[in-house]
């Protein structure tokens, strides 16, 4: 495993107590970086934080993401505890049900973009003025391949990742005069949690389309997700890093 340097940097990872959120963290202590575990499961994020506080320092803190005072909360939190923010990994998500379009509950559609992509945009807006006034961040948003290429049976979980790479590029752009990175990642699925929240028949669907013929294991997505958060990363921004075994055409 190559060692990357975040000595000295803060980090809030959203999703951080399970799967790729915590594959992250995990990556980011032993990197160097203090980590604060922002998770809407909060016995869950306490015994994470429990079982990782020998790497290195690390925060819990359960939040609601699609709630911006939650957010803003968690972020004073994490600023009086550890200082300002320097990178920021979104990660917290849900899958939603697996139906078709005109099947699709109206509540669970709006659920899914609340968490996969407001949350995103709340986390964005709330930690982005701290990195402005510090001339400097690191920002990794979890999109997915649906949202480049849109799952049949997913549709708002493919809309909102998508949403995300937009929203990615945008404020890239945007940010692109300062020291400050704006990327995501579109992985492939990886087995965690949100497997249980969909349809074996669409995990099967989901696995023929990876021409590597496997799963994405969190580590990997950990070890892409460490280096665009890393210094080293300083010329790309707005960028959508392939995690998908193949599987994405562009």
């Amino acid at each position: 495993m190559n060692k990357i340097d975040l000595e000295g940097r803060v980090a809030a990872v959203t999703g951080g107590a399970q799967g790729i959120g915590r594959a992250v963290a995990e990556r980011l202590l032993d990197s160097g970086a203090a980590v604060s575990l922002w998770d809407q499961d909060e016995a869950l994020v306490a015994d994470t934080q429990a079982e990782l506080s020998s790497r290195g320092t690390v925060l819990s803190l359960p939040l609601d993401v699609t709630d911006y005072e939650s957010v803003e909360r968690v972020l004073g939190e994490t600023e009086k505890a550890l200082g300002g923010i320097d990178i920021l990994i979104n990660n917290a998500g849900i899958a939603g049900p697996s139906v078709p379009v005109v099947e699709f509950p109206l509540a669970q559609w709006r659920r899914v973009i609340e968490i996969d992509l407001d949350g995103v945009f709340h986390c964005c807006r709330a930690v982005v003025p701290g990195m402005i006034a510090r001339g400097y961040g690191r920002i990794v948003n979890v999109a997915s391949v649906a949202g480049k290429e849109g799952n049949p049976n997913a549709s708002a979980y493919s809309a909102a990742k998508a949403g995300v790479i937009a929203l990615t590029k945008s404020l890239g752009k945007e940010l692109a005069a300062y020291d400050i990175a704006v990327n995501c990642v579109t992985p492939a699925a990886a087995r965690t949690r949100i497997f249980e929240q969909i349809t074996q028949e669409h995990i099967d669907y989901m696995l023929s389309k990876i021409p590597r013929g496997r799963f994405l294991e969190v580590g990997e997505a950990a070890a892409m997700i460490a280096w665009l958060a890393s210094e080293e990363n300083s010329f790309t921004t707005g960028g959508a890093f392939d995690l998908s075994g193949g599987r994405a055409t562009y």
